[in-house]
């Protein structure tokens, strides 16, 4: 048979295949020393191991089978791979609000051909009609693929790039604008499109999924439907995060683009609102808003496009023992910014305080946030602050870490006098800064606790 029918597979799950005359797309069972398992045969990426077979089980999961444990092999019958959603034109109604999705990378919906195992990511209109149906209900649908890139890749040029292209959207008459992410730097996207889109007279949603479409628990569907009828239905006019709110498909919460962060690297509730309170939860059908100050929708308002960053900038987290060399190998490679991510009320060691101390001097700008990533920088308790003060270093408040980052790259665009510098980070955008954290934007649950486990068993019977 050509290699082909291997994709992927070498050196002993290679062998395996060869020894028991089955191929990627074999309906199988497998007997092994810890069981027997059923499955289609998937292909296997370049960089994945030598060792496993993975089967996609009819229950929807991949399951890897280590091919020395297997002792026999017996094909039931053998797949076609078929990569391509069937199109169906999506239906439009002169009465729903249009909104356009902008894509930039990851999977923004996918359909599982069960036939074959394989997730085939969906994107035009038509296919994402095929894909989720529901979406005709709730508006419109426009797409447009910026990139197809994973959101590590996501940088300042992406930034720009997306801000103008929302800009254009805005100026087109669009009544909502959903952006299609990957979850991993996408607080990171949030931020920045929060600074270089200013005033926007729609909702401006960014959207992903923790789980990949081809499992049971993937949440890409539902996040979709909640983005889209956010955007076209909702009166928050401002960037904002949607994701699941609860582990279960309840509901999603709407966060604000400054101040919300991924938590949890696998699960779907994983992005939260730090330092305050989520905006709105969102269903399918509804938006319930949870804060009353927020920026509505309004359609006579001209949004302000400010797409620029400057690159130079770097963010520092502060651990114990840190070495000058740090701050000085930064300072020497010509960046123009740094954040520090301190301890505490905003504190790091001693031996940094001269290299801070001529980076200063060198007209960088060093600002500091607190890793704790609740609360704020208070840097006037301490003699360490104080004496970190008089250095040269700017609190920032209750920033985060990360968006102190995007928006002192964005700050530096503009200038880098020291105290227009210090005014800019200062001066609030999109509650980045807020005056007070309220009593209720601090919420850590901790399993085993008396008090927390009486609640749990309240809600969940």
């Amino acid at each position: 048979m050509a290699d082909d029918k291997y994709k992927g597979y070498r050196g002993p799950a290679l062998s395996v295949l060869k020894n028991f005359n089955v191929y990627v797309w074999s309906d199988v069972e497998v007997e092994t020393t810890k069981g027997v398992f059923a499955g289609v045969i998937l292909p296997r990426s370049e960089t994945a191991d030598d060792c496993h077979l993975v089967l996609k089980m009819s229950n929807g999961y991949n399951v890897g089978v280590l091919a020395e444990n297997i002792q026999n092999i017996r094909e039931i019958g053998h797949k076609e791979a078929h990569y391509k959603i069937p199109e169906s034109e999506f239906p439009r109604d002169p009465a729903k609000p249009n909104v356009t999705l902008l894509g930039t990378g990851g999977t923004i919906a996918s359909r599982l051909d069960y036939r074959t195992g394989a997730v085939i990511p969906a994107f035009t209109p038509g296919e994402l009609y095929g894909a989720v149906p529901e979406l005709a209900d709730i508006c419109n649908l426009k797409t447009e693929k910026l990139y197809g890139v994973f959101s590590e890749n996501m940088g300042p040029e992406q930034y720009m790039f997306t801000a103008k292209k929302i800009g254009e959207e805005i100026e087109n008459g669009v009544d909502g604008i959903v952006i299609g992410h990957g979850t991993d730097a996408m607080h990171h996207t949030a931020a920045a499109l929060s600074f270089m889109v200013q005033d926007s007279p729609v909702p401006i949603v960014i959207v992903g999924s923790q789980r990949s479409s081809d499992r049971p628990s993937s949440d890409a569907a539902f996040n979709l439907q909640c983005a889209c009828h956010t955007a076209a239905h909702s009166d928050i006019a401002e960037v904002t995060v949607c994701m699941f709110g609860p582990t279960s498909d309840q509901y999603n919460l709407l966060h604000k683009g400054t101040r919300v962060r991924k938590m949890h690297s696998s699960y779907r509730s994983t992005f939260r609102t730090l330092g305050d309170i989520p905006i709105a939860m969102v269903t399918p059908e509804k938006v319930t808003p949870i804060k009353k100050d927020y920026k509505r929708r309004d359609m006579n308002r001209k949004p302000k496009i400010d797409a620029v960053f400057e690159e130079m900038v770097s963010i520092v987290y502060y651990y114990p023992n840190m070495r000058p060399d740090i701050i000085e190998s930064l300072v020497d490679n010509g960046y123009k910014g740094i954040v520090i991510a301190g301890t505490g009320l905003g504190h790091v060691n001693k031996p940094l305080y001269e290299p801070i101390r001529k980076a200063v001097e060198k007209g960088v700008q060093v600002v500091m946030t607190v890793q704790t990533l609740w609360g704020y920088v208070q840097m006037y308790v301490y003699d360490t602050g104080r004496d970190l003060l008089d250095i040269g270093i700017m609190p920032m408040e209750n920033m985060l870490p990360e968006v102190a980052y995007i928006k002192l790259g964005w700050v530096l665009a503009h200038t880098t006098e020291r105290e227009e510098v210090r005014k800019m980070m200062l001066t609030p955008i999109n509650d980045e800064i807020t005056e007070r954290e309220p009593f209720d934007g601090y919420l850590i649950w901790q399993g085993g606790v008396p008090e927390v486990e009486e609640f749990i068993s309240k809600i969940l019977r």
